[in-house]
């Protein structure tokens, strides 16, 4: 199979056949490392034939603070991912190693998409900035991560002055039961800094809902991170 360039460096967050979703982080170090190892990536999968068909998409995001690249890519299954590995992962990584020295790299985690939402059928925007919420548990629950997501739709759903920057958000559950990523799609890096100074705690109001997904026990960590959409491949026909 070859290789797809998909339009406006974005996967299919949604598509049904995706059963596991991987999410590493890699530490370059400066702008101009950030961009080299993007085409480095772009080269070393563009010329090559695409894994195989366990591979549904991958995906490069450039970080804001011009230092770090996040990768997310989507499995059909664990199988899929690890034989990936096996098989594909080490020459790529060579290649690109062998462009950009030094890359350090962190993680990746397993996640499968939970819940999804704000993205209409007649919704025809193209995020400018991807938004990674990234929530840490005590430990692991399956139930409690699903209960966490289950609140900010419930927030999401009852706030009054939501921000029209906001396209959608994605709500992943890692698959060891201790994290949630919320992959948020934004018009702007603009928009979600003014939503985050408006009135309220993060982007939501100050409403009881909010209230209670900003106190709900157990968190114990998280971060939030911009990017830019970078590359995303997948397979051709």
């Amino acid at each position: 199979m070859t290789v797809t360039v998909q339009p406006d460096s974005r996967p299919d967050l949604t598509r049904a056949e995706s059963g596991l979703v991987q999410v590493s982080t890699w530490d370059v170090g400066t702008p101009e490392r950030q961009r080299a190892a993007v085409e480095a990536v772009s080269e070393a999968w563009q010329s090559r034939d695409w894994p195989g068909a366990g591979l549904l998409s991958y995906s490069v995001f450039a970080g804001e603070d011009g230092t770090t690249l996040l990768h997310y890519s989507q499995w059909r299954d664990e199988d899929a991912y690890q034989d990936f590995l096996r098989a594909h992962r080490d020459d790529r990584n060579e290649e690109i190693d062998a462009a950009v020295p030094g890359i350090q790299r962190r993680g990746p985690r397993s996640y499968q998409l939970y819940r999804s939402g704000g993205r209409g059928t007649d919704d025809r925007r193209i995020p400018g900035c991807v938004v990674i919420v990234d929530v840490e548990f005590d430990g692991p629950d399956t139930e409690r991560q699903r209960a966490w997501v289950d609140g900010v739709f419930e927030a999401l759903g009852t706030e009054p002055h939501p921000h029209p920057g906001g396209i959608a958000g994605h709500f992943h559950v890692s698959v060891d039961g201790t994290r949630v990523l919320n992959y948020a799609e934004w018009e702007s890096a603009e928009a979600h800094r003014e939503a985050l100074t408006a009135p309220g705690d993060g982007v939501g109001s100050r409403t009881p809902q909010w209230a209670k997904v900003q106190s709900f026990p157990g968190v114990t960590g998280g971060g939030v991170n911009r990017y830019t959409p970078a590359l995303s491949l997948s397979a051709g026909v």
